[in-house]
């Protein structure tokens, strides 16, 4: 531990890896609504958040967990698909209370990378303006990982390699009922349900 007179204790949250400080002031500074993604294991948070003297205002909000109860996706929500509606349905609330631009993203000490960005892919595709460099996504092919291709193909490949390991490494979605081959087709129909949100 540090010690002198000029050493100070750091902020818990800084203590913890929680808060990068300078980062945030930086965000909060600019005066625009923040798209603050925050990934679990087992799920994924997306918000748009307007910063007040009192506190931060969660003006939108949406969490995997809501996929599951409006819209019947039973797949694991600890997934990149699963990230990716969230962040879709987030986008599309967006757009319902006449927010289209003028948001910044707000990643804070990256956990679960790609699941964060799979859930900022599903914003932006909802149609909202938020800047972004395209090395965000370097070695991620986004547009593919998102739909849930990479768990179809491995489904595919297990179930003609080695029945026993399909079972343990996919017990979760035979728990569940549904098929991890066909996770794309039902994607593609959650995500059309989605855009029926008023």
């Amino acid at each position: 531990m540090g010690h002198g007179p000029r050493y100070r204790v750091p902020m818990r949250r800084r203590k913890e890896g929680k808060t990068n400080y300078a980062r945030r002031l930086k965000l909060v500074v600019s005066g625009k609504l923040r798209l603050v993604i925050r990934s679990s294991l087992n799920s994924t948070i997306v918000q748009v958040v307007k910063t007040n003297i009192k506190g931060d205002e969660i003006l939108i909000n949406s969490h995997t967990k809501q996929l599951k109860k409006l819209f019947g996706w039973n797949y694991h929500l600890g997934n990149m698909p699963s990230a990716y509606l969230a962040g879709y349905l987030c986008g599309i609330r967006a757009k319902i209370a006449g927010i289209e631009d003028g948001v910044i993203l707000d990643l804070g000490i990256l956990i679960h990378k790609h699941r964060v960005l799979a859930a900022f892919w599903g914003f932006v595709e909802a149609g909202i303006k938020v800047p972004y460099g395209e090395k965000i996504f370097k070695n991620i092919d986004i547009k593919v990982r998102s739909t849930g291709e990479h768990i179809k193909n491995y489904a595919e490949l297990l179930k003609k390699e080695n029945d026993e390991k399909y079972n343990q490494v996919f017990s979760s979605y035979i728990k569940e009922n549904v098929d991890p081959v066909k996770i794309i087709e039902i994607f593609e129909k959650t995500k059309k349900e989605i855009e029926k949100v008023k």
